[in-house]
Order: structure tokens, then C-alpha cells, then sequence
């Protein structure tokens, strides 16, 4: 069964072709490598010039400089940021800024940053940060942001998902093969 989706985001750690080629253009591809402390520009500008063949968005995560000079699509702050110096920052007008947060504090934090939507975890995963989907709904009525879903979300849980009536999420293993 197809489903609809308004926009997802795909979250990597490596290049890796296969995965990303067969994502549909409502798909946002997010690096996040958080395991190397130098930030390989090249690789940047490569996964940058296949998503743009394929008509894809690249944001990059916890680089809002680099971001800006690779001219990417948009940035992705995760919850562990608490800095507020992009806000001085000039921004191109397609330039999009989302952030991620696991509790009420941190959504108020994102809110301060100006990002224009909030990654929520864990939905269906069951980490440390696991919220469920009660304490989601919960948490998704305390902003005025756009929320976007993330966590545990694959092609098994997607039924239970759609019941959420909620067109935007973030993962991984939803787009694994």
C-alpha cells in the first residue's frame, strides 16, 4: 500500500547512493556525522551534487556556517545545541531551519532558535528518549511550530502512524531497503 506523505526526512551518516536513489523528491536528506570531528567539505559538496540531479534537498546537521558557504538547503539543529548565534546570521530566503527536541524545554529552546519545524522523538523507538505516542500528541500541542515525527517509524508501523493523521516524519530505518 502507497502512502502520501507531505515531506520526509532521511537522516545519514555515510554516502551512500542506493538508499538515496530511491527516495521521492518529498524526501529531505539530512547528514549527520557525528563521529568524525572534521567535517569532510568534499563529501558535502558530492552528496550535494547528487541530491540536486535528483531534484532532492540537503540540509546538513549542527553546521550552520558551512551550511550557509556550501549554500545548501537548509540546516538541521540537534537537541544537544543550544547556541543561538545563527540567529545573527543573513539567510538566503529559501533557507530552511529545523531542530529536533525530546521535551517541553528543548521545544521552547528550538522556539528561540526560530526554527521553522521541530523534530519530536521517539515516537515508536524505545530509547532513552521514547515518548510514545500519547505523550507525543501531548508534546505537538504545546508549540505553534510544525512538528515532524521521528523515531522508530518504518514501513510496518506506517498504518499506525497515518492514524496520527500526521503528513510529516524523519528516520532511518523507514527508508532502508
Amino acid at each position: 500500500m502507497h502512502y502520501n506523505f507531505r515531506t520526509k526526512y532521511y537522516f545519514i551518516d555515510t554516502f551512500d547512493t542506493k538508499n538515496i536513489d530511491k527516495i521521492d523528491k518529498q524526501t529531505i536528506v539530512i547528514f549527520r556525522n557525528y563521529l568524525s570531528k572534521q567535517t569532510d567539505e568534499a563529501l558535502i559538496l558530492k552528496i550535494k551534487k547528487f541530491c540536486n540531479k535528483r531534484k532532492i534537498k540537503f540540509y546538513l546537521s549542527n553546521n550552520i556556517k558551512l551550511a550557509i558557504k556550501l549554500n545548501l538547503d537548509g540546516v538541521y539543529i540537534p537537541s544537544f545545541n543550544k547556541n543561538f548565534n545563527h540567529l545573527n546570521y543573513s539567510l538566503k530566503t529559501n533557507f530552511e531551519i529545523i531542530g529536533s527536541a525530546h521535551n517541553i524545554s528543548e521545544i521552547r529552546i528550538k522556539e528561540i532558535q526560530k526554527v521553522k519545524k521541530i523534530v519530536i522523538s521517539s515516537l515508536f523507538k524505545k530509547n532513552k528518549n521514547y515518548l510514545g505516542i500519547n505523550r507525543f500528541k501531548l508534546l505537538r500541542i504545546l508549540t505553534k511550530k510544525q512538528v515532524v515525527a521521528l523515531g522508530g517509524i518504518s514501513k510496518k508501523n506506517v498504518k499506525t502512524f497515518k492514524l496520527l493523521n500526521f503528513p510529516e516524519f524523519a528516520g532511518i530505518s523507514y527508508f532502508k531497503k
